[in-house]
């Protein structure tokens, strides 16, 4: 009989069961998540594309932005505007292939990693209630793998994100970091910045494990609680209002707690900006910005990312469930 935690489930795995762990966990593998994990991020990509492109602008604003010929907004409208009077639609939706492909690739890794971790925790039984512990282990493992995956899908999303229009001039005078297209950005970054170029942000990138983990974790106890309140098995299927408020609550918790690290890894992975590393990135926003320095980019951020994962669960969870009947 395999051992309790101290919720009465599985006990975490030690150390040295790890690589076994993850050699077993490719095993109980069903794609049937990834294609699901990867309709619901493209979906909800296509659909608040510019807001994530807002949020990306105010988090690497440092106040110096005319030093840098960057574009100041006072306000979320002030932006939408000043961009689609600059730059036209086409300008609101800069970056968009990257962000689908990061964002489709990057949930469909994760519901894939994280339901074949987690089936295996449960050693098969889905009706095994996980502490809220292992949930948070299975989902941090998964970030990982994905983080590992998708690094340089994002850093060319930010770098295309941060092409303002009006300022070609200002960036042909440095032709590597002006890039036509995704594939045109992954090419000059990988030839003149090589693999660190590809994986700037990483470390505070691996900080946002914890986003990941936090989210799974509350959405997950949510889930079960609620099944548990109604008498329900913690693996019965929900509604869609159901499943898609707390997919929303459990987004909304994790990135208010999280996110000064998706400041920290935008102002890295901006081409603008030099910074030596993410321990002086966040130095030099503290003592120049104070504290609000790290929360830049918040609102926006909240606005599109509670309804995009609201929308990509739901997707997922309806997708899944019909391909796995």
């Amino acid at each position: 009989m395999a051992a309790s935690g101290p919720n009465g489930g599985p006990a975490p795995p030690s150390s040295s069961s790890f690589f076994r762990t993850m050699v077993s966990t490719f095993r109980t593998i069903k794609y049937e998540h990834l294609v699901a994990g990867v309709s619901g991020g493209v979906v909800s990509t296509l659909i608040l594309h510019p807001l994530d492109l807002l949020k990306i602008r105010f988090a690497v604003d440092d106040g110096k932005s005319i030093e840098k010929h960057r574009p100041q907004y006072s306000s979320l409208r002030h932006a939408f505007r000043s961009i689609f009077q600059q730059e036209g639609v086409r300008g609101l939706y800069k970056g968009v292939t990257p962000n689908v492909a990061g964002a489709g690739t990057a949930w469909g890794f994760y519901f894939l990693f994280y339901n074949s971790i987690k089936t295996e925790l449960q050693e098969g039984n889905s009706k095994t209630q996980l502490s809220p512990g292992l949930h948070m282990m299975a989902a941090a493992q998964a970030g990982a793998l994905t983080l590992a995956m998708t690094n340089p899908i994002w850093v060319v999303k930010t770098r295309l994100c941060l092409q303002y229009g009006g300022d070609e001039l200002a960036q042909a005078k440095d032709p590597s970091k002006t890039y036509k297209g995704m594939v045109d950005a992954l090419y000059k970054i990988g030839k003149y910045e090589g693999i660190r170029g590809l994986y700037k942000g990483f470390v505070p990138g691996l900080w946002g494990v914890s986003h990941g983990a936090i989210q799974f974790m509350a959405y997950e106890e949510m889930k079960s609680s609620y099944n548990i309140f109604n008498q329900h098995p913690i693996d019965h299927k929900l509604g869609t209002l159901e499943y898609l408020f707390f997919a929303a609550l459990s987004k909304l918790f994790a990135a208010v707690t999280t996110y000064p690290y998706q400041v920290v890894r935008a102002r890295l992975q901006d081409q603008h900006s030099e910074y030596k590393g993410a321990v002086d990135c966040v130095q030099k926003i503290l003592r120049i910005e104070g504290g609000w320095g790290l929360y830049k980019g918040l609102r926006p951020n909240l606005l599109r990312v509670v309804p995009a994962t609201a929308i990509t669960f739901t997707v997922y969870e309806k997708t899944s469930q019909y391909m796995l009947g």
